[in-house]
């Protein structure tokens, strides 16, 4: 199963491996990963593999959440059939 990590917020030193950091302590493959910055705005999509990942979504919901609480900026995840339904035409 696929994801697509979006992150958004002030930029600052550190959201990459932060983000990293977590997706590789729930085994979470990072597949593809894009990042700019925008008048000091810090935007990434991540496309990651959830297939070895062994936690549940709670707890990988909870884990995003808690660094993005942390960095005080908003990250999504949403699986990629999620994805895909939602842009559709």
């Amino acid at each position: 199963m696929r994801a697509v990590i979006t992150v958004v917020g002030r930029d600052t030193v550190g959201v990459v491996a932060r983000v990293s950091q977590v997706c590789a302590e729930l085994n979470i493959n990072i597949e593809d990963v894009t990042q700019s910055i925008m008048q000091q705005m810090f935007c990434m999509i991540m496309l990651v593999n959830l297939e070895k990942c062994d936690q549940p979504m709670d707890e990988v919901r909870r884990r995003l959440d808690n660094v993005a609480a942390e960095m005080q900026m908003e990250l999504h995840l949403t699986r990629e059939e999620v994805f895909d339904a939602m842009h559709h035409i």
